[in-house]
This record gives C-alpha cells, sequence and structure tokens, in this order.
C-alpha cells in the first residue's frame, strides 16, 4: 500500500501548484459575488459559448460549461470530439487553473481515503491507475484543438513512441506493443516497484469497460483487494469488481466507452 500512496502523491504533484480553495458561509448575494471575483483570474477566456454536442446540439445548442458538466456527470456520452465553437473554452479550462483545482479535489479525497485504510500487510492489497490522462498527461498532444478533430490513433501512437510524457501505472487500453516504451518512460520519471502494469493484448474487440472490468477480476480472482481505483474515463471505473472506492478525474477531451 505504501506503493499506492506513493503513486497517489506523485499524481497530486501534477495538480498541487493551484491554491487551496476556501468556503466561505455568507449571505447568498455576496458569496455569489465572491465566487465570481475568485473564479474570474482563473478562467478570464472562459465563456458559455453555445456549440452542438451529439442530442444536446440536434435540440438547437448547447452552452459549452454545461455541455463539460454533462460529460463529467456521464449524461453526455459516446460523443466523437468536442463541440466546435468550444474549442476554446475547453482550451482554457484544460491548461488554466480550473482543470487543476478540479483536479485537486479528486486527489485530495483520495488521499483522504488513503489515510483511512486499515492494511493488513499481505501483499494483497493493491490500488488499480489508468495511465492516459489520468497518471500521465496527453496535453502536449491535444492542445492543438483539444479534440474538436476526431482521433487520430497514427498520430497518437506516435505521440507515445516518443515517450515525452509523465507516466505511472496501472491498468491501460495501451496496448502490449506499447510496453517497453512505457516502461522507459517510468524509470526516465524515476518511477518503479510497481505490481504490474497490464496492456491490452492485440486482438482485443471489447469495449474498454469490458476490457479493464475483465483485468480487475483477474486481479479478484488471484486473491488481490482493490482498495482504490482512479481514472479520468467513466470505463475506467465502471464494471464489477470497480473496486473499494473509486475516484473520476475530469476530462472533456475525450470519450471512451
Amino acid at each position: 500500500m505504501a506503493m499506492a500512496k506513493m503513486l497517489l502523491l506523485v499524481a497530486m504533484a501534477l495538480v498541487s501548484s493551484c491554491s487551496a480553495w476556501e468556503l466561505n458561509i455568507q449571505m447568498p448575494t455576496k458569496r455569489l459575488q465572491a465566487m465570481d471575483e475568485a473564479v474570474a483570474p482563473l478562467i478570464h477566456a472562459l465563456r458559455p459559448l453555445l456549440g452542438s454536442g451529439g442530442e444536446l446540439g440536434s435540440r438547437g445548442g448547447v452552452a459549452c460549461d454545461s455541455w463539460v458538466l454533462g460529460v463529467e456527470a456521464h449524461n453526455v456520452r459516446d460523443w466523437k470530439t468536442v463541440p466546435a465553437k468550444c474549442e476554446d473554452y475547453v482550451g482554457h479550462y484544460m491548461l488554466g487553473e480550473h482543470f487543476r483545482r478540479d483536479s485537486k479535489v479528486v486527489i485530495d479525497e483520495a488521499l483522504a481515503y488513503v489515510e483511512t485504510l486499515k492494511l493488513a500487510g499481505n501483499g494483497k492489497e493493491i490500488w488499480v491507475f489508468d495511465i492516459d490522462e489520468t497518471t500521465l498527461s496527453n496535453l502536449p498532444y491535444y492542445e492543438h484543438g483539444f479534440r474538436t478533430t476526431p482521433f487520430n490513433a497514427t498520430s497518437f501512437n506516435a505521440y507515445v513512441l516518443e515517450g515525452s510524457a509523465l507516466l505511472e501505472i496501472d491498468v491501460s487500453c495501451r496496448t502490449e506493443d506499447q510496453r517497453a516504451i512505457t516502461v522507459a518512460n517510468l524509470h526516465s520519471q524515476g518511477i518503479s516497484g510497481w505490481k504490474d502494469l497490464l496492456l491490452k493484448q492485440p486482438g482485443f474487440k471489447g469495449s474498454a469497460v469490458a476490457y479493464k472490468s475483465g483485468e480487475r477480476q483477474k486481479l479478484q480472482d488471484a486473491r488481490y483487494v482493490i482498495v482504490g481505483n482512479i481514472g479520468d474515463q467513466w470505463s475506467d471505473i465502471l464494471g464489477a469488481p470497480e473496486g473499494a472506492r473509486t475516484f473520476k478525474l475530469p476530462d472533456p477531451m475525450y470519450y471512451i466507452g
């Protein structure tokens, strides 16, 4: 479990630069004004622009902030691209303090949960991490367009092979042929001692939910206890066995079902 705690602390380092968010109890009008003043400098360029987003778009457009909320709440599903008119909104969100602040809330909750664990110390208690957009940030790849165009597997795989991003561990939809570069990247960041790095085998045709829940089931069948599970996609954490506690990081850039 010490490894799980270390990995969480490393992940937290990605978002620890944002300032603390304090909640002040005030009268409603003053509270709203204080919130506006606090948020304005952080996401000054964000505006609730109208864009199209699947079924919502077909009904006359949806505000970009509401579209992102729908994505994070898992109400907007099976979308292929970020609405074109929301490129600036998503871009400023991902590159600004707002994304870091939202991520920090998740990481802080995960760390608080870790502190409550009573571990048996038998080497069978594990924490499952997703890789891309959880322990690895691919923002250098996505920052041009922020997925307003369809995903290009060829160019993304070429980016992965450059080995230029920060990684950690665990169950990933990356394929087995990317193991060497992934391991090398882990080592280059000083990360070692993980229990396993599970990558998709060639020819797997199922969904991400089927793949990742299947790998977790294998771990459980081997008598491992999944005390925690964290990812940026709902498909990272849905599907039994999910683990004792799950954590969902924000990611409005793409959807994997």
